[in-house]
C-alpha cells in the first residue's frame, strides 16, 4: 500500500477534532486511507443498499445505537445524517469519534460546513502524487507513459491496464455522480462536452464558444463545469491580480485533476501517439499544476495558485501566492533550455510589492540559475511550495 502524504495531518487531527472528513474524487483512495488509519473503527458504507436503507429509515436511531468510533463512507448519499452526527458529538465530546468520507465537493462541503462547523477537520485526498509514487518506487520511468497511465491508486494496487480503467471510470462517473448531482437528460451531449473541454485544457475558458460547439446554452455549460468541479474531475484556475475583484471577473483556465483521464478523453492510446499530440505541452502543464495543487492540499498548506496574464497578453503559466512571496513559473515540456523561455519574465508588471522568485519548470535534468530565473526539473516541485 502506497503511503499517502495526507496521513500525517489526519493522524494529528485524531485527538484534536470531533469529526474527521476525507473528501475527493472517486477512486482516489479515501476508503483505503480511512481504514488504514482507523483500523479499529467500525465501518459503514452508505453505498451498500442495506446499510443505506437502515440509515434512511431511522437516522437518529442509527447514530444513537453506535458503539464506539465509526467510519461512515460515502456520506453524501445521506447528507442529512450530518445533523445527527453534530448532535451526537456535541453530547459525547469524544475526539475522532466519526470519520466520514465523500466523493462530492461543492454539495458535501456546504453540508459539512453548515452542520459541523468548528467540529470537523476537512481533508481533500486527490489521486496519487508523483512524489508519493516515487517514494513507493511505483512511478513509471517513462514520463509520457506515466502521464498517460495517470495517478489513480487502483491502477497501481491491482496492476490494472489504464486502457481498461478509464472507460470504466467515466461510465461509472457519468451514470452515478452526474445523474445524482444534476438532472442531465442527454448524457451523450455531456460526454461530448467532456471531450471538447479536454481539448481546451490549459486554455482561457470561453463558455460561449464551448456552448456553441456542444449545442447547449451558456448556462448549461456553466452548470456542467460546476458539476465537474463538485466531483473533482476538473477545476478552474483563476488569473492573478492584486485587485481581488478582477480574479472573479476575468476568465479562468481549465485543468483536469488527472492526466490519465485527460488523455483518455482526448483519445490518446499510446505513448507514441501521445508524443506527437497537439496537446502534449498543455498536458505536461496540467501535470505540473495539479502536482502543485496536490502538494498544497495534502500538506495542508495555505498557498494559493493562479496564472498571470496582462492586457498585453504577457502570460505566466503558474503563480504561487505563498503569502509572504510570489513564485512565477513558466512550464515547458521540453527537455532542453531555450533562451526564448525567459522573455515573459522581463515583461511582467509586478502587481504587488512582495518578494518574487522566477522559475522555468521543464523535463530537463540541468538545474541552475540563469540570471534571476531558476531552471527546475518537474520532479522537484516541492521547492515551489516551501515556506521561506
Amino acid at each position: 500500500m502506497i503511503k499517502r502524504t495526507l496521513e500525517y495531518s489526519i493522524l494529528d487531527q485524531k485527538n484534536k477534532f470531533l469529526v474527521i472528513a476525507i473528501t475527493g474524487p472517486r477512486q482516489s483512495g479515501k476508503t483505503t486511507l480511512a481504514k488504514k488509519l482507523f483500523s479499529k473503527y467500525k465501518y459503514y458504507n452508505l453505498e451498500d443498499l442495506n446499510t443505506k436503507q437502515v440509515v434512511k429509515n431511522d437516522p437518529v436511531g442509527f447514530i444513537e445505537k453506535l458503539q464506539g468510533p465509526v467510519i461512515i463512507d460515502e456520506i453524501q448519499k445521506i447528507p442529512d445524517l450530518l445533523s445527527q452526527i453534530q448532535v451526537q458529538v456535541d453530547v459525547s465530546k469524544l475526539m475522532g469519534q466519526f470519520v466520514i468520507t465523500g466523493s462530492e465537493n461543492l454539495v458535501l462541503s456546504a453540508k459539512i460546513s453548515q452542520s459541523l462547523a468548528g467540529r470537523v477537520a476537512n481533508n481533500i485526498l486527490l489521486p496519487l502524487s508523483y512524489r508519493e509514487l516515487t517514494s513507493a518506487k511505483g512511478q513509471i520511468k517513462d514520463l509520457d507513459l506515466q502521464m498517460l497511465t495517470g495517478f489513480y491508486p487502483r491502477i497501481y494496487d491491482t496492476k490494472m491496464n489504464y486502457q481498461d480503467f478509464y472507460p470504466e471510470y467515466i461510465n461509472t462517473y457519468v451514470e452515478k455522480d452526474v445523474r445524482q448531482l444534476k438532472n442531465i437528460g442527454n448524457l451523450s451531449s455531456f460526454e461530448r462536452f467532456l471531450q471538447l473541454l479536454a481539448g481546451r485544457v490549459g486554455q482561457i475558458l470561453n463558455l460561449s464558444s464551448l456552448a456553441n460547439d456542444v449545442g447547449v446554452t451558456h448556462n448549461t455549460i456553466e452548470q456542467w463545469i460546476s458539476t465537474l468541479e463538485a466531483s473533482y474531475i476538473a477545476f478552474r484556475l483563476q488569473p492573478f491580480y492584486s485587485n481581488l475583484g478582477k480574479r472573479v471577473i476575468k476568465s479562468p483556465k481549465i485543468y483536469f485533476y488527472d492526466t490519465g483521464l485527460l488523455c483518455y478523453l482526448l483519445g490518446i492510446n499510446s505513448p507514441q501517439e501521445f508524443r506527437t499530440h497537439f496537446a502534449y505541452g498543455n498536458i505536461f502543464e496540467n501535470l505540473v499544476i495539479v502536482e502543485v495543487k496536490k502538494q498544497i492540499l495534502h500538506n495542508k498548506l495555505s498557498n494559493k495558485i493562479y496564472f498571470y496574464r496582462d492586457s498585453n497578453q504577457v502570460e505566466m503559466d503558474l503563480v504561487i501566492d505563498a503569502g509572504s512571496s510570489l513564485r512565477y513559473c513558466e512550464i515547458k515540456s521540453s527537455r532542453t533550455f531555450n533562451k526564448n523561455y525567459l522573455k515573459n519574465f522581463s515583461h511582467i508588471k509586478q502587481p504587488t510589492q512582495v518578494p518574487t522568485t522566477q522559475h522555468i519548470i521543464y523535463q530537463g535534468e540541468l538545474e541552475q540559475n540563469i540570471g534571476e530565473v531558476k531552471l527546475l526539473n518537474f520532479r522537484h516541485l516541492d521547492q515551489l511550495t516551501k515556506v521561506v
